[in-house]
């Protein structure tokens, strides 16, 4: 579970920020909206080609 403790003399709004950054970072929600809808598995492996391109062409990019 992800929890924050409020420092002395903290304000309740920069925790909140703090939080809100933990759970980005984890990818909580993330993984929760990926669990909300089914996908099909040749769907899944269609994507997974397409990140791969993309990772691919970055890297490319990144060389020269």
């Amino acid at each position: 579970m992800i929890g924050v403790n409020v420092k002395d003399n903290e304000s309740i709004d920069r925790a909140i920020n703090r939080f809100k950054k933990m759970v980005t970072r984890s990818r909580v929600l993330n993984e929760y909206k990926e669990r909300q809808q089914f996908t099909k598995p040749s769907e899944e492996r269609r994507e997974a080609l397409k990140k791969s391109v993309r990772e691919e062409r970055r890297r490319q990019r990144d060389n020269y």
